[in-house]
């Protein structure tokens, strides 16, 4: 599993760190790891030019020891200092006695400055951001946006010091100019900007150097993604005994006329996702049984569908909200999906004492919410931890990186697996159909929607290999995704 803590955890660890070791120990390992990153990415150091971007704080010093550690190894390296007069004196002499070469300036925004700064950005082979650490907030200042576009428009490779420059480290929110790295080498452990959008897209991939934070970091982490061995180990397995009704019954109340296809494709979720049987309540019988007969269908609403342990209702149901009061009244999990996320009165949903998940995308989270979706959009992870409390349910919040999060404040789960191909229609049909038989098979809410989004993440990737996919395609494809997690 991998996980990210906040701002305020890592430097606490810090200090206790830094406590037990001698003193610049703990910037020495930094340094050595990001000089480790910085090499392998070029392949070969000697006679490479490398640019620094050095701030002044701590990620400054770290790109000044590194650039010294490359200087030693025949690279040819300047550093550009934002803020000379406050530079990591010992980063600085450590760079100069290995030859490093400081590019003077007053401002970068000084005409003589730029032009020095943009000639040996635009010969260089990479760029080293060391601008701003992890308590940097709304944006990048006009002088360091100004090295950040020459950086852009020269299209140099660039790698990040613990995090681009610009992002937000707790939120993954990006409220200003920023840094767009090809290579983010952090420290210790990740920071939740690494994992969340919009601040995910500017980190590029990102290499993880141990510096000897795991002895004092806390067991409960702000973020949790899952892998391959965490998923595999929550899949329910039927056992020798089981039969259709121990593995579970999860029921679908979805669809409607002007919709029928969003049952279809919630239900074939369902099918997929664990449980032994599926009912199906709604207007969309017809076509739910001419592709799925071994459905059970019932005519009489959820209350006399029958026997289930767990419900999903919403997608596709257009105005009607008959189903959606019956399934909140019942006594076993239920997840929300689509219009029932509209239809659910939220006093209802709180006050469940079974398990509930809502799954909305962002523009069904910013009116429930009652926001534009783009501040949904950039506060991904405020939003969702806010929906959670405000119904008292776990939130599935889907989009470029979906996050779920229970409403007891606990570690926020992050999805690793998803593709912009799964922004199809019927897309999230499949995913709440999956959800809810995961739910119906015994699983928690929190896991039935990391395991869900998991698979269907998966399941996109490999229905679509890189090319459009439709939702049925996603729904197929969620047997090898299962697979290859319990294989893997």
């Amino acid at each position: 599993m991998r996980t990210a803590y906040s701002v305020e955890t890592v430097r606490t660890a810090e200090r206790a760190l830094m406590a037990r070791l001698p003193d610049g120990a703990l910037m020495q390992r930094a340094a050595a790891g990001l000089a480790v990153a910085c090499a392998d990415l070029l392949g070969r150091v000697y006679g490479r030019r490398i640019v620094l971007l050095v701030g002044s704080g701590d990620n400054g010093g770290d790109a000044l020891y590194a650039g010294a550690r490359l200087a030693r190894r025949g690279a040819g390296v300047a550093a550009v200092l934002l803020a000379p007069d406050r530079a990591h004196a010992g980063g600085l002499e450590a760079f100069r006695r290995a030859g490093g070469r400081v590019v003077e300036s007053g401002t970068v925004n000084s005409a003589l400055c730029v032009d020095t700064v943009e000639e040996a950005i635009l010969r260089a082979d990479l760029v080293v951001d060391g601008i701003v650490g992890i308590g940097g907030s709304g944006g990048l200042r006009p002088d360091a946006e100004r090295l950040a576009e020459v950086v852009a428009e020269a299209r140099v490779p660039v790698v990040a010091v613990d995090l681009p420059s610009g992002v937000e480290a707790g939120s993954g929110e990006v409220r200003g100019a920023a840094v767009r790295a090809d290579l983010t080498v952090t420290f210790g452990a990740h920071k939740p900007a690494l994992l969340i959008d919009p601040a995910r897209e500017y980190a590029g991939s990102v290499r993880l150097v141990d510096i000897g934070l795991g002895d004092v970091l806390p067991e409960e982490p702000e973020l949790e993604a899952l892998q391959h061995a965490d998923v595999a180990a929550l899949l329910p397995v039927p056992g020798a005994e089981s039969d259709k009704y121990r593995r579970g019954v999860v029921g679908i109340a979805a669809g409607s006329a002007r919709y029928p296809g969003a049952a279809v494709l919630a239900v074939a979720g369902a099918l997929r996702g664990g449980a032994g049987a599926v009912r199906y309540v709604g207007p969309a019988a017809d076509a739910v049984l001419a592709r799925f007969p071994e459905v059970l269908v019932s005519d009489q609403g959820p209350k006399h569908a029958g026997r289930v342990q767990a419900w999903v209702v919403g997608p596709g149901a257009g105005d009607d909200a008959s189903h959606v009061g019956e399934v909140l009244a019942a006594d076993v999990p239920v997840l929300i999906d689509a219009d029932g996320l509209r239809l659910a009165d939220r006093d209802a949903v709180r006050a469940r004492t079974a398990p509930t998940l809502m799954t909305p995308h962002a523009g069904e989270a910013a009116a429930l919410l009652g926001v534009a979706r783009e501040q949904v959009e950039g506060a991904r992870l405020a939003s969702a931890r806010e929906l959670a409390a405000r119904y008292g349910a776990t939130v599935l919040l889907k989009g470029s990186t979906t996050l779920i999060a229970d409403a007891d404040g606990g570690a926020v789960r992050v999805n690793p697996t998803g593709t912009g191909w799964l922004a199809t229609a019927g897309s999230g049909d499949v995913l709440s159909g999956l959800g809810g038989s995961l739910l119906a098979a015994g699983l928690s809410a929190l896991d039935a929607g990391s395991v869900a989004a998991y698979l269907h993440g998966l399941a996109g990737r490999f229905a679509s290999d890189g090319a459009p996919v439709g939702a049925h395609d996603v729904a197929e494809a969620v047997v090898r995704a299962w697979r290859d997690v319990r294989d893997q």
